[in-house]
């Protein structure tokens, strides 16, 4: 595993928030090994103040010392990567043309294991993510490659952790969005959290991304999605050099292995990310709405300079 060092820029966002449209942004940058889709590393061994809050798929993984190497790649719940190389009929990324088998992949994760003599926690993350894109036959590959992308909804809350882990070289781009427009966007899901709930996890995403921006600022960077959708070359660039890699024209530009995207749906539920579409989204909400959000984010509209989107809906 030492052909090149290992360097993660894990990309977190609350959901809805743009995450998914920053991922596919990034897609195309020809320094980045960017995962297929949401890279949820977390497992079931997951315990603590946000897990009745948050799924322990989008946490950072917590591992027993007593699982062998397989079980280890087996406890990272990664469920669609899993789904669309184990059942591809099922998946919502059915269309997506990827190959890889999943039991490849397990079995070269099970080597790096073994070769580096370490089940850390660290060492399971390069496994996995090498072990990926070892096994992703038609990966478009530029030769190029010195970071890996990885993106799970709300794991900025465990940015310390992944940080202290990688020793220099762990990285968090949150992504945060205005919360009248993603809690617009929540309540299209089947079965939406309720406003109480969306809004409470909302906040304390951007409570802990606001602090280890602060505490780690070389290694932890915080944007804001309505910037990201007005010039994304240019702010999602400016992060990239931060960590030693060059802007690119693909920044313009959704895409998936390298392919132009016409709409990011269904790698997410934004499917044009632009300023008028997000507006537009926010006034889908009853002035009773709106009002609740304004009342429980005040202070964070007014920080992160999201009082002019209230007005303009209010």
């Amino acid at each position: 595993m030492n052909e090149k060092t290992f360097k993660l820029l894990m990309l977190s966002a609350m959901y809805e928030n743009g995450g998914n449209t920053t991922h596919r942004f990034l897609d195309g940058h020809p320094e980045l090994f960017v995962y297929p889709f949401e890279s949820q590393p977390g497992t079931k061994y997951v315990q603590d103040k946000f897990t009745t809050m948050f799924p322990v798929k989008y946490r950072w993984p917590v591992f027993p010392e007593s699982l062998s190497p397989e079980e280890m790649f087996y406890a990272i719940i990664d469920e669609e990567a899993k789904i669309r190389a184990r059942t591809p009929y099922v998946s919502k990324f059915r269309n997506a043309d990827f190959e890889m088998n999943d039991e490849e992949r397990k079995e070269i994760f099970i080597k790096y294991i073994e070769d580096i003599g370490d089940k850390s926690r660290a060492t399971a993350m390069e496994a996995f993510f090498r072990a990926t894109f070892d096994a992703w036959k038609n990966y478009n590959r530029t030769g190029d490659e010195k970071v890996w992308v990885g993106y799970s909804p709300i794991i900025g809350v465990d940015g310390e952790a992944l940080i202290n882990d990688l020793k220099g070289n762990g990285y968090v781009l949150h992504v945060m969005r205005n919360p009248f427009s993603c809690y617009a966007e929540t309540r299209k899901r089947p079965v939406p959290l309720s406003l109480d709930h969306y809004i409470n996890a909302w906040v304390n995403n951007q409570y802990y991304a606001n602090y280890l921006s602060k505490k780690f600022p070389d290694h932890f960077f915080f944007v804001r999605y309505e910037d990201i959708i007005e010039n994304p070359k240019l702010v999602l660039g400016n992060v990239l050099k931060k960590i030693g890699l060059e802007t690119n024209e693909s920044l313009k530009n959704p895409s998936w292995n390298g392919e132009p995207l016409k709409e990011v749906y269904p790698w997410g539920t934004v499917r044009i990310p632009t300023k008028e579409v997000n507006i537009d989204t926010a006034r889908e909400l009853t002035k009773e709405q709106i009002e609740e959000i304004y009342l429980r984010t005040e202070l964070y509209l007014q920080k992160f300079d999201y009082m002019g989107i209230y007005d303009q809906i209010k």
